[in-house]
C-alpha cells in the first residue's frame, strides 16, 4: 500500500481475537494494520477449527435454546480453572459474551438456527469456523483494515508499542499460544490447530518484563489419531467412544476406566491420559457391536478378525490384549477394530497478564500504555489450565473487542 499514511493501531495475529480487535479499531475511526503470519489460505489461527462461542443469555434466543445465567458461566469457569481465574476478568468476560451474537452477526457471521446440537450454553457458527473466519475478513477489508500475510513478527517493545518495522501508536498482540513450540519439544504429541503458533511474541514479552499467567507446562490436550497430520488437522481428528471398548497401551493393557467419565470432559481426560504414558500413544479397541455405537472417524479402523491378528496389527501382546478384553467385557464380539491414538496438543496454558482494559501488565504490575493482548495469549488469566467448551472463542471475541477499541482510543487521543 504505497504511499498509505502509516497505521495507528497495529494488530498481531490472524484469529478472532484478532479480527474483532481489527474491526473494533477501525469502526472507532484508527488506521488498522492487521499482521497474520500464515498464508492467505491458512488465515485464521485455531478459530478455523471451531465451531461455537459460549455465551450468557436470560432467555432462549434464535441460536440457543433454554437459558445460562453469568453466575453459571462464573461458575463453569472457576470450576475449570480449579480457582485460578480472575474473578474480574470473568465476570467481564461472562457479562460481555450476551451481546456477542448481535455484534458478530452485525460483522457478517451467520449462526446456526436449524438443527442445533443440544447446547443451551453455546451458539453455533453456520460452517464452522472457516466460514466465520472467511466473513470477518471480508469486512475488515471493506472497512479498510489493511491485512499483510505471511507477516509475522519476532516480538513487541513494550514501551513503544513497535514491532519492527512496524511503529504504531498502539499494539494488540493477539497470535495465539505456543502450542507449535510445545509440539517441537515434545515427540510424540500432535499439533490440531495452527502450525504459526510458536509463541515468539509472548516469550519475548515475558523476557522483557510483562507478568505471565497460567502454566508454561500445561496444554488443552484430547487424543487424537495417530495418523493425524503433523499439524492443522482440527477437531475432526479427535479419537471418541472409548466407553463403547476399550484403550490400550503399547502392550494391549488397559490403563484406565473407559466408562468413568463420559461428559464434555472426556476429551481432556483422555488427551492427558495418553499423553502420561511413557510411549505417548495409545489404542483404542471396538468390537462389531462398539464400532458401530462409536461415533464416526475421518480414518478407517485397522480391522482383524480375533484378537491375537489385532494384536500382531498393533504391535501388541496376544495374551495381554486378550487378557484386557475379557476384563473391560465390553470386547467380544469379532470382528475387531483399532484406532492408534496420540494425545493432540488444542492450546497452551502460558500468556500474558492483562488489566480490564486488555493492557498488558508488567511484573512490578504496571499496565503497559499502548500495548494490548486477546485471545489465547491471554486466555489463562480466565481459564487457568482448563478448558470449557466454546469459552476460548468467547475470550478472543470479547477481549479482542475490548483490546480494539481501547488501542483506538488511545491512538486517537
Amino acid at each position: 500500500m504505497t504511499g498509505a499514511l502509516p497505521e495507528q493501531v497495529l494488530v498481531i495475529g490472524g484469529g478472532l481475537a484478532a479480527l474483532a480487535a481489527a474491526i473494533s479499531a477501525r469502526r472507532a475511526g484508527a488506521r488498522v494494520t492487521m499482521l497474520e503470519a500464515a498464508p492467505r489460505e491458512l488465515r485464521g489461527g485455531n478459530t478455523r477449527h471451531s465451531r461455537n462461542l459460549r455465551i450468557a443469555h436470560d432467555r432462549p434466543t434464535a441460536q440457543i435454546p433454554g437459558s445460562y445465567s453469568e453466575d453459571e458461566f462464573m461458575a463453569d469457569l472457576a470450576k475449570a480453572s480449579e480457582g485460578r481465574a480472575d474473578p474480574a476478568l470473568s465476570r467481564l468476560l461472562a457479562r460481555a459474551s450476551s451481546d456477542l451474537p448481535g455484534w458478530l452477526a452485525a460483522q457478517g457471521i451467520v449462526f446456526q438456527t436449524r438443527d442445533i446440537p443440544h447446547s443451551r450454553k453455546t451458539a453455533f457458527f453456520l460452517g464452522g469456523g472457516r466460514a466465520a473466519v472467511n466473513a470477518l475478513y471480508a469486512t475488515a477489508e471493506r472497512l479498510g483494515v489493511r491485512v499483510l500475510y505471511g507477516a509475522g513478527v519476532d516480538g513487541v517493545d513494550l514501551g513503544s508499542g513497535a514491532a519492527k518495522p512496524f511503529h504504531p501508536c498502539a499494539t494488540v498482540i493477539a497470535c495465539g499460544g505456543m502450542q507449535a513450540a510445545m509440539q517441537a519439544a515434545r515427540p510424540g504429541f500432535i499439533n490440531r490447530g495452527t502450525p504459526y503458533a510458536r509463541g515468539e511474541v509472548l516469550r519475548r514479552a515475558l523476557a522483557d518484563g510483562a507478568e505471565a499467567a497460567g502454566d508454561a507446562e500445561a496444554a488443552h490436550l484430547v487424543a487424537v489419531d495417530a495418523r493425524s497430520p503433523h499439524a492443522d488437522g482440527g477437531i475432526v481428528t479427535r479419537v471418541d467412544g472409548m466407553e463403547f471398548g476399550m484403550a490400550v497401551d503399547a502392550r494391549g493393557a488397559r490403563f484406565a476406566d473407559e466408562t468413568a467419565v463420559t461428559g464434555p470432559t472426556r476429551y481432556a481426560m483422555w488427551g492427558r491420559l495418553v499423553a502420561d504414558l511413557p510411549e505417548r500413544g495409545a489404542t483404542l479397541v471396538l468390537d462389531a457391536v462398539g464400532i458401530e455405537r462409536a461415533p464416526l472417524s475421518v480414518f478407517p479402523p485397522l480391522e482383524a478378525s480375533t484378537l491375537p491378528e489385532l494384536a500382531e496389527r498393533i504391535g501388541a501382546d496376544a495374551a495381554t490384549l486378550e487378557a484386557s478384553a475379557r476384563e473391560a467385557g465390553r470386547v467380544t464380539r469379532p470382528p475387531f477394530f483399532a484406532f492408534p491414538m496420540r494425545p493432540g496438543i488444542t492450546f497452551t496454558c502460558l500468556g500474558l497478564r492483562v488489566d480490564e482494559t486488555a493492557r498488558v501488565v508488567r511484573r512490578d504490575g504496571s499496565p503497559c500504555v499502548n500495548v494490548f493482548a486477546a485471545g489465547m495469549i491471554m486466555a489463562p488469566n480466565i481459564l487457568g489450565t482448563g478448558y470449557v467448551a466454546g469459552g476460548g472463542m468467547t475470550v478472543g471475541a470479547v477481549f479482542g473487542r475490548i483490546a480494539g477499541e481501547e488501542a483506538a482510543r488511545h491512538a486517537l487521543a
